[in-house]
C-alpha cells in the first residue's frame, strides 16, 4: 500500500472529525455506568481474510511505464486495518469506508500531481515538513494520554482516602423559595418609586415567607405542601417540582450549598439565599460510596489532570512572538482532556 505523508496525514483529519468528543466525567449524582464511554462500534463478522483485497484503487500503480488503463493497486484487509487503526482505534465500520473513499481519491490525486512534479516544488517541501511535525505532535499527545490513563490500584485507592468526602451521597429535601414575587404589568402611569416600592415590599415579604417555611419544616410538616405555598406566595404558576432530591453529591451543588452534608438525617438547614431565592435543605439520609463503586470516576479525574499537567510544558510560552506582526496575544487554552474533565461544583437547576 502506498501512503506518503501528504496523502495519510490529511485523512486523519475524517477519523478526528467524526469521534466524538470527550465525555466530561460524570457529576456526582450521576451512575457510574455513565460516566463509561461508550463501546466502540464493532464490525460485523466477516469471511475476510487478512490478506484478502478490500479496496482496489484503479488508474494508480507502482510501474511509471504502465499504460493507466492497466493499473490499478490493491489494499488487504490487513494493510488497510493498520492505517485505520493509525488514524482512530476501533473506528465504526461507517467510517472505515468514508476512510476508503477519502484514502483512494487522495491517492489517485497524489499520483497525479507526482506525473506534474508537483512533489518537486519548494512549497512541497514545506507542507511535508509541516506535516511531519502535526503527525510527531499528535503521536506525543496520544502516548502522553495513554500514559496518564495508567493509573495503578493504589492511586486510585489513595486518591479515594485522601477525597473521601467528595464521595459523600446524599437523599435530600429541597424546598426552594422565590426572591420575589411577581408583580402584574404595572399601569403605564405608574411612576418608577412607585414600582421599586412594590419590589422592595415584595422582596421582605418572600423573606418572610421563607423565614417562615424554614420553621414549619423543621417542625416536621410536608414538603411538598410547603413547596406549594412558596410558589402561591411568590404568585408563580404551574406545578411545583418534587422536592425530593436522591443520590446528591457534594459537586452537583453550589458551593454555598454544600453545607448540607453536615447535618444530621432529619436536621433542617437554615436559610440559604442567592439573589434568585432562598434555599431550606433537610437531609434525610447519607453514605460513603464504597471504592469500587467511584473507581470510573476517580480513574477519569486522575487521567484528566495528569494529562494536563505533561501538556504544560508545551503550552504557549516556548515562543517569543512579535505582536507587531501577530497582533496582541491571546489566553493559551489547554488541550482538552483524554477522558473528561475533574469534575467541578456545578450550580444546581433553579426549580421552575
Amino acid at each position: 500500500m502506498r501512503c506518503r505523508w501528504l496523502v495519510c496525514v490529511p485523512l486523519a483529519s475524517i477519523a478526528f472529525a467524526q469521534a466524538a468528543p470527550p465525555a466530561a466525567a460524570a457529576p456526582g449524582g450521576a451512575k457510574a455506568e455513565q460516566a463509561a464511554p461508550a463501546a466502540p462500534a464493532k464490525a460485523p463478522e466477516s469471511k475476510v481474510g487478512p490478506n484478502d483485497t478490500v479496496l482496489t484503487v484503479k488508474g494508480v500503480c507502482a510501474e511509471s511505464n504502465k499504460p493507466e488503463a492497466d493499473c490499478k493497486t490493491t489494499v488487504s484487509k490487513e494493510q488497510f486495518e493498520k492505517l485505520a487503526d493509525a488514524l482512530q482505534p476501533n473506528m465504526a465500520p461507517a467510517i472505515r469506508r468514508q476512510l476508503a473513499n477519502a484514502y483512494s481519491r487522495a491517492l489517485v490525486m497524489s499520483t497525479a500531481a507526482e506525473k506534474r512534479g508537483l512533489d518537486k516544488q519548494p512549497r512541497f517541501d514545506l507542507l511535508l515538513h509541516f506535516a511531519r511535525i502535526q503527525a510527531l505532535s499528535q503521536e506525543l499527545s496520544r502516548t502522553l494520554q495513554e500514559e496518564a490513563a495508567n493509573i495503578s490500584d493504589s492511586d486510585l485507592e489513595s486518591y479515594y482516602n485522601k477525597n473521601a468526602p467528595a464521595f459523600d451521597e446524599a437523599t435530600l429535601v429541597r424546598i426552594f423559595v422565590p426572591a420575589n414575587q411577581q408583580i402584574a404589568s404595572p399601569k403605564p402611569d405608574v411612576k418608577d418609586e412607585e414600582l421599586k416600592a412594590q419590589q422592595k415590599a415584595g422582596h421582605e415579604a418572600m423573606e418572610k415567607t421563607a423565614a417562615a417555611l424554614r420553621a414549619r419544616a423543621a417542625s416536621g410538616e410536608d414538603p411538598d405542601q410547603l413547596q406549594k405555598e412558596a410558589y402561591v406566595a411568590a404568585g408563580l404558576k404551574g406545578t411545583p417540582p418534587s422536592t425530593k432530591m436522591e443520590k446528591v453529591r457534594r459537586n452537583t451543588l453550589p458551593s454555598a450549598h454544600v453545607v448540607v452534608f453536615d447535618l444530621k438525617p432529619g436536621q433542617v438547614s437554615e436559610l440559604i439565599s442567592d439573589p434568585s431565592g432562598h434555599y431550606i435543605y433537610k437531609l434525610l439520609s447519607k453514605q460513603t460510596l464504597p471504592l469500587e463503586a467511584v473507581k470510573p470516576e476517580i480513574r477519569s479525574t486522575l487521567s484528566a489532570q495528569r494529562y494536563r499537567d505533561s501538556m504544560q510544558p508545551f503550552q504557549a510560552g516556548n515562543a517569543d512572538l512579535n505582536d507587531a506582526y501577530f497582533g496582541p496575544a491571546r489566553n493559551p487554552v489547554m488541550p482538552p482532556a483524554p477522558t473528561g474533565a475533574k469534575p467541578t461544583n456545578q450550580p444546581a437547576t433553579k426549580p421552575n
